[in-house]
């Protein structure tokens, strides 16, 4: 009998991989990775290590759930070592429990790895901490992935109300909708937003407004996914505070002069 590592791979930075984490790549037989794990994490993968894409876009999936399912049962079955890396935190929106399930199900040993989850590490990485001793205490992680009008079991009451800082995963598609929400259960046009997109990456971009206005501004700078979306006052720290995408373009600067 093998055993299944069910990894989180971090945000996209490759240092911010746990020591752990990367153990686990470098001891695999069989890696299953998700489409937004940095790739050069592969590169330590160990030499006849087998690689197995299962990137999901949107209505085009690599391969579906179950079959993901079945090949981390089928490997462990061989006896051999298996990752399954996802981006993030496997428990944060990431499926990990329904594939830690299923091993169960099947009498398979298995490991859950935490990783850092990008709606702490990505507004960290735009200067926007999610809490702060005089402007933010409660924090919550919310799925951005609904349909307006359909199957919307998300208590915005709640969050707009009762939530100092809100990280809002999958959601620039349903930006218009969010902010609506939000507004309409007493949320303050003015409350600061951002938009982190490919947080933690060197293409990381921020935009920032307010409930107000971010649906405009977002749509102005074309902004796709993979974001998340910061609601709170935390996010006007980031005037103060912002550090990596100017550390990149001074990075960037300092490589143009030597070549």
């Amino acid at each position: 009998m093998g055993k299944v590592y069910i990894v989180g791979a971090g945000p996209g930075d490759v240092d911010l991989i746990t020591v752990k984490g990367l153990r686990c790549i470098q001891e695999a037989d069989v890696i299953l990775y998700d489409r937004l794990i940095n790739n050069e994490l592969l590169s330590y993968a160990k030499r006849g290590a087998q690689l197995i894409f299962c990137g999901k876009l949107p209505n085009r999936h690599a391969m579906i759930q179950e079959n993901i399912n079945l090949s981390l049962v089928h490997h462990a079955l061989q006896g051999k070592t298996v990752t399954r890396l996802k981006g993030g935190d496997p428990f944060v929106f990431g499926r990990g429990a329904e594939e830690a399930e299923v091993l169960a199900e099947n009498g398979i040993p298995f490991e859950i790895v935490p990783g850092i989850t990008s709606g702490i590490a990505a507004p960290a990485y735009a200067g926007i901490p999610v809490t702060h001793r005089e402007l933010g205490s409660s924090f919550a992680i919310v799925t951005g992935h609904m349909r307006e009008g359909k199957n919307d079991s998300i208590q915005w009451e709640s969050l707009a109300k009762g939530i100092d800082t809100l990280a809002i995963y999958m959601g620039v598609g349903n930006l218009p909708y969010i902010c609506r929400q939000l507004l309409t259960y007493g949320r303050d046009a003015s409350t600061p937003v951002a938009l982190v997109h490919m947080g933690t990456f060197e293409q990381q971009q921020t935009i920032t407004g307010t409930l107000g206005t971010i649906v405009d501004i977002a749509r102005a700078n074309d902004v796709k996914n993979p974001s998340i979306i910061i609601v709170g006052e935390v996010v006007a720290l980031r005037e103060k505070i912002a550090w990596y995408e100017q550390t990149v373009q001074q990075d960037t600067r300092l490589k143009e002069k030597i070549v």
